[in-house]
């Protein structure tokens, strides 16, 4: 596999824009308050993990991030624009589907469960987005979606169906079919969670070339090994706040919180 091809281009100082801000962030399923003020910021660049226990508003979160879940509190920012809302005469309105369409184009997202087509070959369902949300024809999108495929190792599978592959062929196909829309930022929603093992290394592989290509990543995890490896910074989550974050070194090597310690003992 080669490494993925965008260059790592640091942040302008000057302009100081975070490309991910979340202030006071809260979500609720009726009575079940599941985020309790979330603020994070992640700058252009930066690979955050968020690590803690099933049910601490892990995935959640990085659902809001993407409007898939609606906040019930706070502000959401990709860059400069509000995520889901537009203020108008200083109330929030909802954008309308078709502009969080157009914003989701910016934002790839990777889930538990592929969520592949099943019906379509791999190369048709890296070639659907771009012609739904961008109106570009599989002439125009088929030669990055052939270097994707290249990339992530899989260019003898362009013509095969999804049930023809293992599950962490289909993980690969699904990471490249989100970079097929050239996304400023990559959502993982703990992408090994439903793999066999033996199948884990290749799929972290690819996120760990990405990585290092300088892709703005937020990655779900329970891989300590990937978060200690390859994050720029460890987001601790329980009970739906943000307990403690840092440098891996940090949060892995010398957790502060009570919380943290106790959740890295249960997952070694």
């Amino acid at each position: 596999m080669n490494t993925m091809e965008k260059p790592h281009v640091a942040a302008d100082p000057a302009k100081n824009q975070a490309m991910v801000r979340a202030v006071g962030v809260r979500k609720s399923y009726g009575s079940n308050e599941v985020l309790k003020g979330i603020d994070l910021e992640v700058q252009p660049g930066e690979v955050v993990c968020l690590i803690g226990a099933s049910g601490s508003g892990k995935s959640t979160f990085l659902r809001c991030i993407n409007h898939l879940e609606k906040i019930n509190g706070g502000r959401l920012w990709i860059e400069d624009q509000m995520v889901g809302y537009t203020v108008k005469g200083h109330k929030l309105h909802e954008k309308t589907h078709a502009e969080i369409c157009r914003e989701r184009a910016n934002t790839g997202m990777v889930f538990q469960h592929f969520n592949l087509f099943p019906h379509l070959t791999v190369i048709e369902n890296l070639l659907l987005a771009p012609k739904m949300a961008l109106g570009q024809s599989p002439e125009q999108s088929r030669p990055r979606a052939i270097s994707l495929l290249e990339q992530v190792g899989l260019a003898d599978k362009v013509n095969a169906y999804p049930r023809h592959l293992s599950g962490g062929q289909q993980q690969r196909v699904a990471i490249a079919r989100a970079l097929c829309m050239q996304p400023k930022l990559m959502l993982f929603d703990e992408p090994t969670s439903a793999l066999d093992p033996e199948l884990v290394g290749d799929v972290l592989a690819v996120m760990r070339q990405l990585a290092a290509s300088g892709m703005t990543m937020i990655v779900v995890t329970h891989e300590m090994g990937f978060a200690r490896d390859v994050a720029d910074r460890v987001v601790f989550m329980h009970g739906g706040r943000i307990i403690e974050q840092g440098p891996p070194s940090e949060v892995l090597g010398n957790p502060q919180h009570e919380r943290t310690r106790a959740f890295l003992a249960s997952v070694r």
